[in-house]
């Protein structure tokens, strides 16, 4: 440990370049592996926050976004499954929204009944606050700018119908470039013109007493007409739509895959070169009776210490601009486990940047250093 680090301080500039190296390998997977995360979080947010164990959608829906309407009756069917002890109602369709100053805008909105769930953004869910109207429309904070209200309430538009924003949330804000609006079950059939009878979405909440699977099987059975799946199995079907699908989420995963390829690379070729530049200290190693095995530990040694140093700077430098990113990018999430997770290919990629260096300093002879 010691002879591999005073081999890499020997030469400070060349240590500071691989450093420098892997800190920005660092820095941009755990920044596209931020977007990614936040990405496929986003895509299911609205479906990981309902209470539901079980959603009910029309046959063949891919996402949450891309719903159509079902028959009423589905929903009084599903009432009558033992085990089921509730159900709720959500719809999701895109709407015109007209701002105060008369300016369009096209918006996805949502409409929920009130117990869907406590973490869902309804204006007369169980915790929301005092004075609240039922009609109220909510909007997320990071689309301020899109919504263009100047103070709260503010009479505005939807579909042509008048419409009440009440309040700003946070923590939903719309990853496809349109913003979310949140409102009432009834309020938003109302704005997007379905019949009270209708639904898109029936979310059933499962009887403790009985196994969700059971009551899934069951509504299959009685409903064979839509697609019956538990809230993981939606959630992640809407995540792997919007990952695979639309090449949305493989365009930021081949973007981290490529930049760990090129961290491979400025490493490998970073710590080959101060390996030939020592290599006749290795000689001299080798000569003096030094094993093979412990010429390899120090040139891993020496990659290790690079890839150590360079994941801690780069850490320390993406997490204040991914903050800052938050504010252009307001889905994007960084996990505490990215971070720590981020550290291991870090290691690998130099790890397997020492591979050609290895091979050299174990194949010098050791006669090399007799020479003249």
């Amino acid at each position: 440990m010691k002879l591999a680090w005073q081999n890499i301080i020997h030469d400070r500039a060349r240590f500071s370049v691989t450093v420098l190296g892997v800190s920005f390998a660092v820095f941009l997977m755990v920044f596209q592996g931020s977007l990614l995360v936040g990405f496929l979080r986003a895509a299911s947010r609205l479906i990981d926050v309902s209470d539901s164990d079980i959603w009910i959608t029309a046959r063949g829906v891919q996402a949450f976004e891309f719903g159509t309407p079902i028959e009423g009756r589905v929903r009084e069917m599903a009432a009558g499954i033992p085990g089921v002890l509730e159900t709720s109602r959500v719809c999701m369709a895109f709407a015109v929204y007209r701002t105060p100053n008369g300016k369009q805008q096209v918006v996805a909105l949502v409409g929920a009944d009130r117990n869907v769930g406590d973490r869902f953004p309804v204006p007369d869910a169980p915790g929301s606050p005092e004075g609240m109207s039922p009609d109220a429309v909510l909007y997320d904070v990071s689309d301020r700018d899109l919504i263009q209200v100047a103070a709260l309430p503010a009479e505005v538009e939807v579909n042509r119908h008048r419409a009440r924003i009440e309040r700003q949330i946070d923590g939903y804000g719309a990853f496809l470039g349109v913003p979310f609006l949140f409102t009432s079950y009834r309020n938003a059939t109302r704005y997007m013109g379905f019949r009270p009878e209708e639904a898109m979405y029936i979310l059933v909440r499962v009887d403790r007493g009985y196994s969700t699977s059971d009551v899934q099987q069951s509504l299959r059975q009685r409903l064979p007409e839509v697609d019956v799946l538990t809230r993981d199995e939606f959630a992640r079907k809407s995540r792997m739509y919007w990952t695979i699908k639309t090449g949305a989420g493989g365009a930021i995963l081949t973007a981290a895959v490529l930049v760990f390829l090129i961290g491979l690379v400025v490493v490998s070729q970073t710590i080959y070169a101060n390996t030939m530049e020592n290599i006749e200290e290795y000689a001299t190693l080798k000569a003096l009776g030094a094993s093979q095995g412990f010429v390899a530990r120090i040139v891993l040694t020496q990659a290790l210490i690079c890839g150590a140093v360079g994941s801690i700077l780069g850490l320390l430098a993406v997490v204040p601009c991914i903050g800052y990113a938050k504010s252009l990018i307001p889905w994007i999430y960084t996990p505490w486990w990215l971070l720590l997770v981020m550290v291991m290919p870090s290691l690998a990629m130099c790890s397997l940047a020492s591979i050609a260096s290895v091979r050299s300093a174990l194949t010098v002879e050791p006669g090399r250093v007799f020479r003249a």
